[in-house]
């Protein structure tokens, strides 16, 4: 599987989030690091795994102390997607100890966040890794954090859907009632935008099947189907479409509904209900002193 790659427009978006989550966090000052630490103390921290994972987001930890303090020096000790167990030490990271303590949430946020979202991912996708069914994340994603929430999801090996409704066109129920039926929606589409973007419709039964296969829809998503439902629109499209199956997946079923013929099977959970990891970080040397935990 090929890893992810933090591009240059994700990493510049993420500094942007990054410096907002400081300045929340921070606000006037850190009043209890700065009344307890010594201007020039310096100190080394390790994050370390609390319970197996799958890595991702490790350059925001990293972003974030560079950003406190432009000398330190953080190491990644896993690569982006990779399985941590329980007890490895995933990063460290040199520098100020003022940095390092007053950048220690912020840091531990994203990187929690990022690698549940991975961590569920790399689950989902296990148990379909022997079909040929692509896993799609959604739209159902933290505001202000899709880009780096779908980084997450091909961490852990999965495929990214739509980023937003700029990139395809999907008709959705709510759609085919503004338009008044499949067929209506789909040459609306056509009308506006002709062969220029994918379309992908929404169905919920066999007679939207229908219209959207007659009509020339791109790619049919089988909404909330029971397996026996799914084969039947399965046979229905014999090819004439992509298939992609959404609603009720999980972890129990995901494996028996792969089997079916579609092409993708997408799964909001990967990121509406991704639990942060517990990764810690600790304080393990202060200028050659006895270690120290950082709370």
């Amino acid at each position: 599987m090929r890893k992810p790659k933090a591009e240059p427009g994700l990493v510049s978006y993420a500094e942007l989030l990054v410096r907002a989550a400081l300045a929340e966090d921070i606000g006037s000052g850190d009043i209890t690091t700065n009344a307890i630490v010594r201007k020039n103390e310096t100190g080394d921290a390790e994050f370390m795994a609390k319970e197996d994972m799958i890595v991702a987001g490790l350059f925001i930890p990293e972003m974030v102390f560079r950003i406190l303090d432009k000398k330190s020096v953080f190491k990644a000790r896993v690569k982006e997607g990779a399985r941590a167990k329980k007890g490895h030490v995933i990063a460290t990271v040199h520098g100020s100890l003022a940095a390092l303590l007053t950048g220690e949430r912020v840091a531990l946020n994203f990187l929690q966040r990022l690698s549940g979202i991975a961590t569920k991912t790399h689950e989902f996708a296990g148990k379909i890794k022997k079909t040929k069914v692509r896993l799609l994340d959604t739209r159902k994603t933290t505001p202000c954090m899709r880009s780096l929430e779908k980084y997450a999801v091909m961490a852990g090996g999965g495929t990214n859907h739509r980023f937003g409704l700029f990139d395809l066109v999907l008709i959705k129920d709510n759609h085919i009632k503004a338009a008044g039926s499949v067929t209506a929606a789909i040459e609306a589409v056509k009308r506006r935008y002709r062969d220029a973007v994918p379309i992908e419709v929404e169905v919920t039964d066999l007679d939207e099947l229908k219209e959207a296969l007659a009509s020339g829809a791109d790619i049919i998503m089988l909404d909330n189907m029971g397996i026996p439902m799914i084969r039947k629109a399965v046979k229905l499209i014999e090819g004439a479409a992509f298939i992609e199956v959404s609603g009720n997946i999980n972890l129990d079923n995901i494996g028996r509904v792969a089997k079916e013929g579609m092409d993708f099977i997408s799964v909001g959970a990967l990121t509406h209900s991704a639990r942060a990891v517990d990764i810690s970080m600790e304080v393990v040397s202060l200028c050659g002193t006895r270690a120290r935990k950082s709370r």
